[in-house]
């Protein structure tokens, strides 16, 4: 079974956090949520990270505002990144930027929405995990069953 690691900027990303991993159980991924600021206490962060590399893990980061998170530990592992950064109206959304835009050899990978982030992070670990692939399928025809049910619904004036 895959392990993510889901690295918090601050105790106030736990929603945003608490909503990726509701779905990475759903795909039979464990998670374990953490706080780790990479600004305020980067040693502790950078210890934290070397902890759980040993596992071959994902991580998750979770920070807004200026996400210096996700290129930190990006930089600091081998072990794949995820942004999910909680994105706010707040300066016209342009704090996005501090999650896309990284220095050369820092790659982590961006993805905005918490399902996705969870559906990335399984298909990870579906590499070599049989049965996440299987959860990632059924999940994937559950979508395309629900969208053929509401094509025919808007066909017959349903919708």
């Amino acid at each position: 079974m895959g392990k993510a690691v889901i690295i918090m900027g601050s105790k106030s990303d736990l929603e945003w956090s608490k909503k990726i991993a509701m779905n990475l159980d759903k795909l039979g991924v464990e998670s374990i949520l953490r706080v780790a600021s990479a600004h305020k206490v980067p040693l502790t962060c950078y210890e934290l990270i070397k902890e759980y590399e040993k596992e071959a893990v994902v991580f998750i980061t979770v920070a807004g505002m200026s996400n210096a998170l996700s290129g930190f530990t990006d930089a600091q592992t081998w072990c794949p990144v995820i942004a999910c950064p909680p994105y706010s109206d707040k300066f016209g959304g342009s704090d996005i930027y501090s999650s896309l835009r990284m220095p050369s050899a820092v790659a982590p990978m961006t993805v905005l929405e918490p399902a996705n982030a969870a559906l990335a992070a399984a298909k990870v670990f579906a590499l070599s995990d049989k049965n996440i692939r299987e959860k990632i399928s059924l999940y994937q025809k559950d979508i395309r069953d629900v969208l053929k049910k509401d094509d025919q619904d808007v066909q017959r004036g349903q919708g």
